[in-house]
């Protein structure tokens, strides 16, 4: 492992700014609170992170002491104040509230997925405690993980539903935490779109895997469960096919590549973080498709122990393929994995 810990935690998103600029382009007034608040929170992260000096405080999975994994849900109560009014945590009986089951649910599937399947303790390996931060502001339309916790908006009703509904909203934010303390990768361009990549790996991996569904079974889609009725039977984002999760008046056109000849060289997103990421999970599509998701998440759960910070496309196929051939040494994953790999990148057009 090349850069344990971030030295810059990111502010990760599920739904991406250049989405919620779209819909306030189209009067939708809960996006343009959300693109405020997000500027707002982004600003005061950057401030937390400085200590009192002026020098960037840095993460070490490696330090503090080992926690225990335990799941705390705090009812923001439509505010923006955090970790104020905790309304269930671990071991204790449901809430009348089905927000705050589902928060605390769902990111028990997730946290035990990497225990127990990839021998992970929680998200920093250290048994981190889990703090979910529900009904966040008003008709807040976006989720994210901060870089310490997650914070769940209810949406509008109408476009976006509750955020804490969807179990790979939970696995793919959870996971920004998992790279945050092992690659720690950079949230801007190439490095970012991995970022984003993994996290969408792990939550569309992490789904199936709780409804018990083959890769040939499973939808593909990122944030199916949040859209609203407006939306409904579209999503944020499609792994089997990039470019079509959603077109409408509203949203616009789905603008993920899935193939390289049409990379995103702008700068909105971070330089297409969330864009590029569809170029990577199309080769996971595929190579999930031809071992198995379980087989195929286990071998990018393995490079991703062995990225670094500004690690980019072209890098991260050489770290996929030794990983997987470490593990089909070791006879944890098929003998054709690696020639899957190869052949799903260059389906996508990498390397380059």
């Amino acid at each position: 492992m090349h850069n344990r810990g971030c030295s810059k935690k990111c502010q990760c998103f599920i739904v991406p700014n250049y989405i919620l600029e779209k819909l306030a382009q189209n009067d939708v007034e809960e996006a343009r609170i959300s693109l405020a608040k997000s500027s707002h929170m982004r600003r005061r992260r950057i401030l937390k992170e400085y200590d009192i000096d002026g020098v960037i405080a840095l993460t070490d999975a490696g330090s503090g002491p080992r926690g225990e994994s335990a799941r705390h849900v705090y009812d923001c109560r439509g505010g923006t104040k955090l970790r104020e009014n905790e309304v269930r945590k671990e071991g204790e009986r449901s809430s009348a509230d089905p927000v705050v089951n589902a928060a605390y649910d769902y990111s028990g599937v997730v946290r035990d997925y990497f225990k127990d399947v990839l021998h992970r303790n929680s998200i920093d390996d250290q048994g981190l405690d889990l703090i979910l931060n529900v009904h966040y502001g008003n008709k807040f339309t976006n989720a994210y993980w901060d870089g310490d916790e997650m914070v769940f908006g209810d949406g509008d009703g109408v476009i976006f539903s509750n955020f804490a509904n969807s179990l790979d909203v939970i696995g793919h934010e959870l996971t920004h935490g998992v790279t945050q303390f092992t690659s720690g990768l950079e949230y801007d361009g190439q490095s970012g779109a991995l970022n984003e990549h993994l996290s969408d790996v792990f939550g569309i991996t992490i789904k199936q895997f709780h409804l018990k569904q083959t890769a040939g079974d499973a939808d593909w889609l990122i944030g199916a469960d949040i859209m609203g009725p407006t939306l409904k039977g579209q999503a944020l984002r499609s792994m089997k096919a990039p470019g079509t999760a959603f077109d409408n008046k509203l949203m616009g056109k789905d603008l993920q590549p899935d193939h390289m000849r049409n990379f995103y060289k702008g700068g909105q997103d971070n330089h297409g973080v969330h864009i590029n990421s569809g170029i990577p999970n199309k080769a996971f599509y595929l190579v999930s498709m031809d071992i198995g998701t379980d087989k195929a998440a286990l071998i990018w759960f393995k490079a991703m122990q062995n990225l670094y910070a500004t690690a980019n496309f072209n890098q991260f196929v050489q770290i996929v393929i030794k990983a997987a051939q470490k593990l089909v040494d070791s006879g944890e994953v098929p003998k054709t994995a690696v020639e899957s790999i190869e052949n799903a990148f260059k389906s996508v057009g990498l390397p380059e």
